[in-house]
């Protein structure tokens, strides 16, 4: 009789553990998630920045969570850096990095290209943009081919960032930006813009800012698709409200269309409507 009672008092706890540590991962998902993060489930929305007013409890619940989920761990690293606790960042994300995940890599090899709060050091942060790239997330391809391209090092391969990024991108929203700019530059291939123009709409349609921006771009100069200055605006609008500098001075500019200039080519004023 003992027995059988022990056993339904285990299978009672059971759940209720299982749920508490569920708990505490979506509540580290809720203050400390990053968008931008592979691992992130698609219904997660994450931060872009930790609120200071959430530091406390990001750090709190992200380490509860950290144990058994490397998303957990890399969160938490996020959280020590807002809180300005860069050696426990770094030791968090080393760990989560060390779990597979490529957002925390993409961290250290910030971390070592930058020198902040550890040696500065290229090649690992080549090594980790690398291996963050490798399995598809879109910072590390982008942040290997800006480290190669700042003078130091193997140059960029605009080629090779294409193919990465074309896997993510069937999925991902900072992929299909990144992507989308490659083609309407015409880096490392033929310049497509029509195909920049649907990524670029793909990531909008994500509330990606830098997509939105370039959907209104697009649709103010007709590239890749039609012409609809009603479009722009709106695309512009949407940008600015997630804060992309960009679209409010298009947005500016379609307010204030006309600049006047003195003889030495110095803007005066400018018409506004």
């Amino acid at each position: 009789m003992r027995t059988c009672l022990l056993a339904i008092l285990f299978a009672l706890a059971a759940p209720v553990a299982a749920h508490a540590q569920s708990a505490d991962l979506v509540l580290c998902d809720r203050v400390a998630a990053d968008p931008s993060d592979p691992d992130k489930p698609t219904d997660v929305k994450g931060v872009s920045e930790i609120a200071a007013a959430d530091i406390t409890t990001a750090i709190k619940f992200c380490k509860q969570a950290s144990a058994s989920s490397r998303r957990a761990m890399f969160a938490l690293g996020r959280a020590y850096a807002a809180n300005r606790q860069t050696a426990e960042a770094l030791a968090a994300w080393r760990k989560a990095a060390d779990k597979g995940s490529s957002a925390a890599m993409v961290e250290l090899g910030v971390a070592y290209g930058t020198g902040s709060g550890v040696a500065k050091d290229e090649a690992q942060a080549r090594t980790l943009f690398e291996k963050a790239a490798q399995s598809g997330n879109p910072r590390g391809v982008s942040n290997l081919a800006a480290l190669g391209s700042a003078g130091g090092g193997t140059p960029a391969d605009p080629a090779q960032a294409r193919t990465l990024l074309s896997k993510a991108a069937e999925t991902n929203a900072e992929a299909q930006y990144q992507l989308g700019l490659l083609l309407s530059n015409g880096d490392g291939g033929e310049k497509d813009d029509v195909a920049a123009r649907a990524l670029f709409e793909k990531a909008a349609a994500q509330n990606h800012p830098g997509a939105l921006e370039r959907m209104g771009a697009f649709a103010q100069e007709g590239r890749g698709g039609p012409k609809d200055k009603d479009a722009a605006k709106a695309y512009y609008e949407r940008a600015a409200a997630l804060g992309d500098e960009d679209a409010k001075k298009a947005l500016e500019r379609l307010r204030c269309p006309y600049a006047i200039k003195d003889k030495q080519g110095r803007l005066v004023t400018t018409l506004c409507f």
